[in-house]
């Protein structure tokens, strides 16, 4: 009865702890998890921003109040990835 009782009163403090140190690891892995969608999603974004034409175009101004003379509003967009005026310089 008296290791019965001392193998409880251990259960009662290891139970805690390892409760602790899950807790502790899932939060570990949730902001690592986090953090590399985070990395992936911006190196997808970066990929698609590069396949924009606007800056190799004839018509492209490089002006802020007039970007392009063929399509102004969606100039340097990702509706301009796919522009029917497109003409390199």
């Amino acid at each position: 009865m008296f290791q019965l009782g001392k193998l409880i009163a251990e259960a009662n403090i290891l139970v805690p702890v390892v409760l602790r140190f899950l807790l502790a690891c899932s939060v570990i892995g949730l902001f690592v998890w986090s953090f590399v969608r985070a990395v992936v999603s911006g190196f997808l974004i970066a990929k698609k921003m590069h396949q924009i034409p606007c800056t190799r175009c004839q018509f492209f101004t490089n002006d802020h109040r007039l970007k392009c003379t063929a399509q102004p509003y969606i100039a340097n967009t990702e509706a301009a990835i796919h522009c029917s005026d497109y003409q390199s310089r």
